[in-house]
């Protein structure tokens, strides 16, 4: 299942490179994102670091653009890393790329600061339109993440520090949005991608793309985190 990514076009040629850190403490893992996205689609890999604390060093020297993050690595790990990131005020963007997917680590990594969180198993191209959209502000979860975090916020005793939206029972949708829409919408708040909706809905996935991006529009939103967290946070209220 593809990971959940705003509907945007591929950067252009022109565009500035994205200048990308590779942080995991497999060499062999290090190698394979660097042959995954080095000089791809207007991304350049700047350096590498097999732990956090070589992570911190990297990113002073280097100034990367975005920081692809393991999680669990010996010493200084990847959630500690991108905290201290975050409190040095470093520009530099987190992906999250762990194999662990535990509700502790996507809340540690959200408290943390990361700005998406992707599974070692998402496809490559995945991974490259989730480096261009970090480098952006934009944020990318697996479908399974964005689902957890719905779940989660539905949770009672959820930790008080963690921002998500308590979901309620069926609102009518905010003025302006079709009833189909807002269908649309809540399909996103549950996780499913595109594909997922048009086979539910038994319509075109073009024309669930359709729906996704007028509501990108009406909502001033910009990509599908915001835009399932705009969806629960009206139907609680409703």
């Amino acid at each position: 299942m593809d990971p959940v990514t705003p509907e945007t076009s591929p950067p252009s040629e022109a565009a500035d490179r994205v200048r990308v850190l590779l942080v995991d403490d497999e060499r062999l893992m290090r190698a394979g994102l660097r042959l995954l996205v080095d000089g791809t689609a207007g991304i350049t890999v700047v350096g590498e670091a097999g732990d956090g604390a070589e992570a911190l060093v990297q990113v002073a020297a280097l100034d990367p653009d975005v920081v692809l993050m393991d999680v669990r690595m010996p010493g200084t790990d990847g959630l500690e890393a991108t905290r201290r990131l975050q409190e040095s005020g470093a520009r530099a963007r987190v992906v999250v790329l762990t194999a662990f997917d535990t509700d502790d680590h996507l809340l540690d990594a959200l408290r943390a600061g990361a700005v998406s969180f992707l599974l070692k198993d998402a496809p490559p191209e995945a991974v490259v339109a989730a480096v261009h959209d970090a480098a952006r502000g934009r944020a990318t979860f697996s479908p399974a993440v964005l689902a957890r975090l719905v779940r989660l916020a539905a949770e009672p005793g959820r930790p008080d520090d963690v921002d998500l939206p308590v979901p309620g029972g069926p609102a009518d949708p905010p003025d302006g949005i079709t009833p189909r829409e807002w269908e649309v919408g809540r399909f996103v708040a549950q996780g499913l991608t595109n594909g997922e909706i048009a086979e539910t809905l038994f319509v075109s996935t073009t024309t669930v793309k359709t729906h996704v991006a007028r509501l990108f529009d009406k909502l001033a939103v910009t990509n599908r985190v915001q835009l399932a967290i705009r969806v629960l946070e009206h139907d609680a209220a409703g």
